[in-house]
């Protein structure tokens, strides 16, 4: 197809979309993030969609700002019919939105008008949803308001942490794109407004929303954890010393104070409000994810005075 598209994306829920429309569309330029300080040494690291770009030999910037003067010039050298995002980081003014004859498309990673926001596959685990799913919209000047295109759910399994779940909303989001955009370009298929009445806002994460509290029911506990693997992640501190909890579950008892150590069938446990947090693969500082089995071995102190 002739139409001309720049896309603009920079983690791994970005790469199944870009690799697609590289399939199917002339990709005309990348719009990502700089690179990063990451790992125990914070080497400057480039973000997944660079590399990918890298690897499919597509012109690729990464402004600091998307309102700096080089990368507006660049936009416009490129001269883009449609602008294609998914989960890019950075917000889009009108000048940007309004550049392309067809506009910019966003790959959301929710079943809008619910969880608009910056963390909405976390919102949908956090809040016990059933299913969640993508949207292809039209963006606008505001949070994730545009008309949309098309929509496809898939269920959220128990055993789903945001990492699983954003993998495979990644890959459905790609078909989900490459079915949607030739009714869109030939202007079969009109967008659809959301019923604002019915929006949820999923705002950005901070690292230390991962800090556990016990004094809350440890069902909701353990969908944190689940939310919040891999980012932020969940934590609590035991002797002084971060212990960072990767699996847990929440099983139905009579719970000592909110927060006690205690081992509940040979294995690590916290008190809470209502329940026990059962913890099925913690990392305590300095050392490796290890089974709560494991880590009760070394952990002498462990339920003492519970």
């Amino acid at each position: 197809m002739n139409f001309q598209i720049v896309f603009m994306g920079s983690p791994e829920f970005a790469l199944p979309t870009l690799r697609a429309l590289a399939k199917e569309y002339k990709v005309t330029g990348v719009v990502t993030q700089p690179d990063r300080p990451a790992g125990r040494g914070r080497d400057l690291t480039p973000p997944p969609v660079k590399k990918l770009a890298e690897e499919l030999g597509l012109p690729t910037i990464q402004p600091q700002r998307l309102r700096d003067p080089d990368a507006m010039d660049q936009l416009r050298e490129w001269n883009p019919d449609l602008i294609v995002v998914a989960a890019f980081g950075q917000i889009l003014r009108q000048d940007v939105l309004s550049l392309p004859r067809f506009g910019c498309v966003n790959v959301h990673a929710s079943l809008l008008p619910r969880w608009r926001g910056a963390a909405p596959i976390q919102a949908a685990i956090l809040h016990g949803d059933e299913q969640t799913g993508v949207t292809i919209m039209c963006m606008d000047a505001g949070v994730d308001t545009g008309p949309m295109l098309a929509q496809a759910p898939t269920k959220i399994l128990e055993t789903d942490t945001a990492g699983t779940l954003s993998a495979r909303l990644a890959e459905l989001g790609a078909q989900l794109l490459i079915q949607t955009l030739p009714k869109y370009l030939s202007g079969e298929l009109t967008p659809t407004a959301q019923d604002d009445s019915q929006a949820t806002y999923a705002p950005m994460l901070k690292k230390e929303d991962g800090l556990l509290d016990f004094n809350r029911p440890a069902q909701e506990l353990a969908l944190r954890v689940r939310a919040f693997n891999p980012w932020p992640g969940t934590f609590t501190y035991w002797e002084n010393q971060v212990l960072k909890i990767h699996r847990a579950h929440a099983v139905q008892s009579t719970s000592p104070k909110p927060g006690a150590a205690l081992i509940h069938d040979g294995m690590p446990a916290f008190g809470t409000l209502e329940g026990l947090l059962v913890l099925d693969e913690v990392q305590p500082a300095g050392k490796r994810p290890m089974p709560g089995e494991v880590f009760l071995r070394g952990a002498r102190h462990w339920g003492q005075g519970a």
